[in-house]
């Protein structure tokens, strides 16, 4: 085991629309779980195509991020694993696109759109603490150019 501490880098997608967020309903060893359509980093992937790619994956939905809202460090005590696990979390706000003919990825049950209200209301389900505060930010207008962003080409060319 390495003495190195690594967080697990994860993406999230805040997607709203007439006053009403994208959600998605999963399967966690916690029992039904709401969330954001998010998922981890892959090796040669940069941030944008990782929240593209599990959007899609996640809601079978094409997502156009238009700005990082922010970045989210947390840690919890896994349940599975018996030790703490820290995410860094980048949260992008984008435009939902055209739907593809493809099924939801393992554990996911649904997509939802959900009031702010119905989100606080059901604070108690969600797979993470970071969900309102994510929504929050972005409704209090945090805004970061994708051009704030960089991937270095060796990320996604051969070695």
């Amino acid at each position: 085991m390495s003495d190195i501490w690594k967080p697990a880098v994860t993406v999230a997608a805040i997607i709203e629309r007439n006053g009403l967020f994208f959600m998605i309903e999963e399967e966690t060893s916690d029992g039904l779980r709401i969330n954001q359509p998010a998922g981890h980093l892959d090796p040669e992937e940069s941030l944008i195509d990782a929240v593209i790619r599990e959007t899609k994956e996640e809601t079978a939905h094409e997502f156009m991020p238009s700005y990082l809202v922010g970045t989210y460090l947390s840690r919890y005590m896994s349940k599975r694993r018996g030790i703490p696990v820290s995410y860094l979390r980048f949260a992008f706000a984008g435009k939902l696109g055209q739907e593809y003919q493809q099924p939801l990825d393992v554990g996911i049950v649904r997509t939802m759109w959900m009031s702010y209200d119905e989100l606080v209301a059901t604070k108690e389900r969600h797979r993470s603490e970071l969900i309102l505060r994510c929504i929050d930010d972005y409704l209090a207008g945090a805004r970061i150019p994708l051009s704030f962003i960089y991937t270095d080409s060796s990320v996604t060319e051969p070695l």
